[in-house]
């Protein structure tokens, strides 16, 4: 089994925020948290500091290597600090192909 895990915390989200499955929209100082597993990628938001998290809309995610997991959790990050409400992006067209 292969897998990896990226967190990045105090990503402060733009105006729309995040859309998470357990709690609707989520503001403010988040953390981001992606844990890459044989090829799917799971995406989940807390607020810094919290204990619970939750799972980003769009999340798990198909995703082919560890290199690829992490162009997507820097994505996901970008996706957070967008203007517009984020769920998980589709995962970088050169991190698509590879294998």
């Amino acid at each position: 089994m292969s897998w990896a895990s990226w967190t990045t915390p105090g990503v402060y989200s733009g105006h729309g925020g995040v859309l998470t499955e357990e709690v609707g929209v989520v503001s403010g100082d988040l953390t981001v948290h992606t844990t890459w597993v044989d090829g799917e990628a799971a995406v989940t938001v807390q607020y810094t500091g919290a204990a619970d998290w939750f799972t980003m809309s769009g999340s798990p995610a198909p995703c082919p290597s560890e290199m690829a997991s992490r162009d997507l959790h820097d994505a996901v990050i970008e996706a957070v600090r967008g203007p517009t409400t984020a769920t998980v992006p589709p995962l970088p067209q050169a991190s698509a192909e590879i294998d």
